[in-house]
Formats: structure tokens, C-alpha cells, sequence
């Protein structure tokens, strides 16, 4: 695919569809970092608002951890560390002009640490102008912390 295909199919979807990221409700961007407690499940939701005359999608969305080593290397293998209440792939049948789909989903952390959450999102309309492409909401960040150390006796 093109470069030029990519942006505009980008901008076309920038414009048109708006993405918020809550974790455990509390509204999440590329700035906060959001904590949650080892072995305790936290919940995400990710909601695309439609804001365009027509109707928009079906969409996939995949949320994808991994830990950033402040140097560039990302580790995606998360596998014994992080996991999915259920799936981690989200499909999103046509949002109607004006209106909102709402995935939710959860996490658990099995250690602690610092992570993020890529949250990718693809268009799966077969009567789609523009090839198949994949596109990445903000990261969102997480931190994993010990509950033992916050026990008082």
C-alpha cells in the first residue's frame, strides 16, 4: 500500500471516528499512567464514536502488551506475565452515524512492572476503498504493583 493510501485512509478515519480508552473507568491517554494491583483483573473499554453522515466499520481490534525498554526494543512476549480475561481481539459490527460501540475486555498481571497496551484497530469492510491496513490508538501505560508491599500489619 501506498504511503499517500495510508494517510488518507488515516485522516478518514481520525476525522470520523473518535476513540476513548478507560481503564477501570477512568479515562486513559499516552500521558496517565494508569495502576492496578498484581493478581487483581482490571477492565478496559474502548469506545469508538461514530461522527461521520454514514456508517462506519465492521472493525477488529486487537489490544497487544508489552514492555518498553527505554531504548527502543519493545518485549512482546508477555505470555507467563500478562493475561487476557477472555480474548484479546474485539470485532465491532457497523457504528451508525452519530452513534458509539463499546468493547470491554480485562486484563490480569501475573508480576510487577511497567506496561503498555497497543490497541490496533483495523477495518474489515470488504467495500472499502483502500487495502487492508492496521492503525495504532495512543499506547496506553500501566503499572503493575506489588500488593504485599502494601499490606499494613
Amino acid at each position: 500500500m501506498g504511503l499517500l493510501s495510508l494517510l488518507v485512509l488515516y485522516l478518514i478515519i481520525s476525522l470520523f471516528v473518535v476513540t476513548d480508552v478507560l481503564v477501570d473507568g477512568k479515562p486513559c491517554d499516552c500521558d496517565a499512567i494508569a495502576d492496578c494491583k498484581v493478581g487483581d483483573p482490571i477492565h478496559l473499554e474502548v469506545r469508538l464514536t461514530n461522527c461521520s453522515k454514514n456508517a462506519v466499520g465492521p472493525f477488529a481490534l486487537t489490544v497487544i502488551p508489552y514492555q518498553d525498554y527505554q531504548n527502543g526494543v519493545h518485549n512482546h512476549e508477555l505470555q507467563d506475565i500478562v493475561t487476557f480475561v477472555g480474548s484479546n481481539t474485539f470485532y465491532i459490527g457497523a457504528v451508525q452515524p452519530m452513534d458509539r460501540s463499546v468493547c470491554f475486555g480485562a486484563l490480569l498481571f501475573l508480576y510487577t512492572g511497567d506496561f503498555y497496551l497497543d490497541i490496533k484497530f483495523q477495518d474489515d469492510n470488504s467495500n472499502r476503498e483502500l487495502p487492508l491496513s492496521w492503525f495504532c490508538l495512543p499506547s496506553v501505560h500501566i503499572r503493575a504493583i506489588d500488593t504485599l508491599n502494601e499490606t499494613k500489619f
